[in-house]
C-alpha cells in the first residue's frame, strides 16, 4: 500500500478512478476527416494537401511569409541552429557541423532538445541563467555573457512553459552585439508578447523560429513541427535539407548534408483538424490556471509567473514555486529524491508523490542545462558573471544561480485541459494537506 493512502493528513480522499494527466492530447473528430483524406487519396507520404494546408494556415496565424512542416519541433530546432550557423560561418564540409569551434548562446532551464542542435553542429552552448519574473533567460545574465564572450554571435532562447520571455530587452541586446537568435516557441504556441507596441505571436520573434506538435502541446499532430520564416530563401534551404539534400537531377544527387525530416501528411492531417481548436484550448488552459492561483493563494506558494503588461501566455503548463521559508528538507540525487514531512512546510519531491499516490501525473521544473551530467562542464553566465566556481565558503550568498533555486523549489502540476473542476479541487486539496 502507498504510504499516502495510510497517510491520516489524507484520510477521505481517494485516488482517481483514471490517471489525470500533466498534458494530454486533446482530439475533436475533425482530425479524422483530414487523415482519411490523405488514406483515400493515397497521400501518406511526405507530401500532401495537408501539410500545405498546416503550412499556409500556421505561417499566416504566426505572421511569417513562410512554413517548412518538419517531422518533430527538435528537427525543426536542428535545421534552425544549422542554418544560423551557415548564415554566420559559412557552408561547413560534410563531416563538420556550421557551428564547429563555436559558442552559442542558450536557455539554461529547459528541455534539452532546444540546445542539443547545438552540439549536432559541433557548437559550445553557453549557459544563460533564468529570472524570476517569467523563468525565461535573464537579460542581464545575456548582457554579461556577451562581456564575457563578445565573440558570439547566436543566441537561442525558449519560452518556458508557455509564457514569453523579455524579447524586447534580449533582442535589443542582441542586435546591439549583432547576434542572430533562434526562437524556441515549442511550448509557446499561441502566446503574445508586444514588441516595440505591437502584438506579436511567439514563433515570429526570431530570425529562425520553431514550434512543435508534440502529443502534449496546445495542438498536436501526435509528432511533427514547423520552421518559421520570412526569408524564402531559408524556407527553401530548410525544405531541401529536410528531404534528404536532394539536388535537381533526374538521379539521386547530393551536394550537401541531408536529413529525413519531412512531415507525413498523416500527421499534418491531424494538426490541420487541431487548428481550428487551439484558441479553445488555450482558454481552458487558462481557466485551469486561474483555478490553481486561486485554490493555492492561501499556501507558501506562487504559480509561475508573467509579464501581464507585455506578454499573454498560452497557459500551457501550471507550475507553483514554494517560498524558501515553507521548504521541507529535500535532496535530490541523479535519479532519486529524498525529503522530510515537517508541519507547514512541503517539497516538491513530497507533493508529486502525493499526487502520483492519487493517480495524477506531474512533473519537476526543468533541471537547468548547466546542472545535466553532460553539460557540467560547459560555461554557465548569470547576472553576476561565470557562474561556474563562484560559490566561497567565507562569502555567504556568494552564487546567483536563479534556474537552480527555481529547479528545488517548483513544481509542474496536473494541466490537462480535460480536467474537471472536480478533478481539479481534488488536486487543490491534496497540495493544502501537503502543508498540514
Amino acid at each position: 500500500m502507498n504510504r499516502f493512502l495510510e497517510d491520516p493528513r489524507f484520510t477521505g480522499i481517494e485516488p482517481f478512478e483514471s490517471k489525470l494527466w500533466l498534458s494530454s492530447p486533446t482530439m475533436h473528430g475533425a482530425e479524422r476527416h483530414w487523415v482519411d483524406d490523405a488514406i483515400q487519396t493515397n497521400w501518406v507520404s511526405t507530401v500532401g494537401a495537408n501539410i500545405d494546408a498546416v503550412e499556409e494556415e500556421m505561417a499566416a496565424f504566426t505572421g511569417n511569409r513562410y512554413a517548412v512542416g518538419l517531422s518533430s519541433g527538435t528537427a525543426a530546432l536542428h535545421l534552425a541552429t544549422k542554418l544560423a550557423g551557415e548564415k554566420l560561418y559559412g557552408q561547413a564540409r560534410p563531416d563538420r557541423g556550421t557551428l564547429a569551434g563555436k559558442k552559442v548562446f542558450a536557455s539554461d532551464m529547459t528541455f534539452d532538445a532546444s540546445v542539443n542542435p547545438i552540439a549536432y553542429e559541433d557548437g559550445e552552448a553557453v549557459f544563460i541563467d533564468t529570472e524570476y519574473d517569467t523563468w525565461n533567460m535573464s537579460p542581464e545574465a545575456l548582457e554579461k555573457a556577451f562581456q564575457l564572450y563578445p565573440e558570439v554571435q547566436l543566441v537561442v532562447i525558449a519560452h518556458l512553459y508557455g509564457t514569453p520571455a523579455k524579447m524586447q530587452e534580449i533582442k535589443e541586446i542582441c542586435d546591439r552585439h549583432g547576434a542572430l537568435i533562434v526562437e524556441d516557441a515549442a511550448e509557446s504556441l499561441g502566446a503574445k508578447y508586444k514588441m516595440n507596441g505591437q502584438w506579436v505571436e511567439t514563433g515570429a520573434l526570431g530570425q529562425y523560429n520553431c514550434i512543435s506538435f508534440n502529443g502534449n502541446k496546445i495542438i498536436t499532430g501526435s509528432s511533427g513541427g514547423l520552421f518559421l520564416t520570412d526569408s524564402r530563401e531559408d524556407a527553401d534551404k530548410v525544405r531541401k535539407w529536410s528531404t534528404q539534400s536532394r539536388e535537381a537531377a533526374p538521379w539521386y544527387q547530393h551536394e550537401e548534408i541531408g536529413y529525413n525530416y519531412r512531415m507525413s501528411n498523416i500527421v499534418a492531417g491531424i494538426v490541420r483538424g487541431q487548428i481550428p481548436y487551439m484558441e479553445e484550448h488555450i482558454s481552458q488552459k487558462k481557466a485551469l490556471y486561474e483555478r490553481y492561483q486561486e485554490g493555492l493563494q492561501d499556501l507558501p506558494v506562487k504559480m509561475n509567473p508573467f509579464d501581464e503588461e507585455n506578454s499573454v501566455p498560452n497557459y500551457w503548463l501550471s507550475c507553483l514555486l514554494i517560498d524558501e521559508d515553507a521548504m521541507a528538507p529535500a535532496v535530490r540525487g541523479e535519479r532519486e529524491h529524498l525529503y522530510h514531512t515537517e508541519k507547514g512546510k512541503s517539497s516538491p519531491g513530497e507533493i508529486q508523490d502525493a499526487l502520483t499516490a492519487f493517480n495524477a501525473e506531474s512533473r519537476p521544473i526543468w533541471k537547468p542545462m548547466h546542472m545535466q551530467p553532460i553539460y557540467r562542464t560547459f560555461p554557465f553566465v548569470t547576472a553576476k558573471g561565470n557562474g561556474r566556481g563562484s560559490t566561497n565558503a567565507y562569502i555567504a550568498g556568494s552564487a546567483a544561480d536563479v534556474g537552480a533555486d527555481i529547479f528545488r523549489r517548483g513544481l509542474c502540476l496536473p494541466s490537462d485541459n480535460k480536467m474537471t473542476e472536480e478533478q481539479q479541487k481534488k488536486v487543490l486539496e491534496i497540495i493544502h494537506r501537503c502543508f498540514l
